[in-house]
């Protein structure tokens, strides 16, 4: 091997080293197995539950389907006469009908019934999460960060004493939690796989997202959006503490960022007043 192909290869696994290392430092702990991410909320399964079923019913029809198919190829083979028919006879078009229906009502019936009795009872119920003792966060998105904020000991949001934060969303196990998002720029979209939920940031408004965790840990945030040249960047980690500690952080982040707040960074002042639900 010449000199000009060591130095080659020696470029390339050093390349490669520290990308491995690189990728290894921004990663939360990684999970074992197949299929989504651990459900670690308390209402994930409700997601989990219809994606199963449907999976089902679509495991049905295709083997259904598999089946018809290959008895059409033996049947009807070369040796079977064919019979023209333009399908539109009564009994054509009544069997037509009927399989639809079935189809229909079977597996569009059951995801239009459990999605909307599962929004209303969990993922757009409002009052539950947004109650006494409930955690309040106000996230932007932008390009090409979460920049997240909580009101301080004062209640409200965009004051000085403000909890505010990049990338680093934290909030207590088995408490609820509201998160209103905006954006300034482009559509963004706030997404946690490990929690089943996600919700578009829209330019000129403000949405609603509400969810609960059953577990600590660490956890993706992700963009679902497609929002730019960087929207691989979008990356965040939602942190679940203990009640306490969580308390502990919110107050230590308060201080620090009434410790360097400025009046005339209005950049800075990206919240809005709570909106009522």
């Amino acid at each position: 091997m010449n000199e000009l192909s060591r130095k080659f290869f020696g470029l390339l696994a050093g390349g490669w080293a520290l990308g491995i290392s690189a990728l290894a430092s921004a990663q939360v702990p990684t999970e074992s197995g197949y299929g989504p991410p651990r459900d670690v909320s308390v209402d994930g399964h409700r997601i989990d539950w219809l994606i199963d079923v449907t999976n089902v019913f679509i495991g049905i029809l295709f083997v259904i389907m598999v089946v018809w198919m290959v008895w059409a190829v033996f049947v009807h083979n070369e040796r079977h006469t064919a019979e023209y028919d333009h399908g539109s006879s009564r009994h054509a078009v009544t069997i037509a009908l009927v399989i639809s229906a079935l189809i229909f009502f079977i597996v569009d019936g059951n995801l239009f019934y459990h999605s909307t009795k599962d929004l209303s009872e969990a993922f757009w119920n409002y009052e539950r999460h947004g109650g006494t003792g409930a955690v309040r966060i106000e996230v932007n998105a932008r390009q090409w960060i979460w920049q997240a904020r909580y009101a301080g000991p004062d209640g409200r949001f965009n004051t000085q004493d403000d909890a505010l934060t990049v990338n680093d969303v934290r909030v207590p196990v088995n408490t609820p939690v509201m998160v209103q998002l905006g954006s300034p720029d482009v559509i963004h979209n706030f997404y946690l796989p490990n929690f089943r939920v996600k919700m578009d940031a829209v330019p000129g408004t403000v949405n609603v997202m509400v969810f609960e965790a059953k577990e600590t840990g660490q956890f993706e945030i992700a963009c679902a959006q497609h929002c730019g040249v960087n929207h691989y960047k979008m990356r965040g980690v939602l942190t679940v503490l203990p009640k306490e500690e969580f308390d502990r952080w919110a107050a230590q982040v308060s201080t620090d960022s009434a410790a360097v707040y400025l009046e005339e960074d209005e950049e800075a002042h990206w919240g809005w007043d709570w909106k009522k639900i």
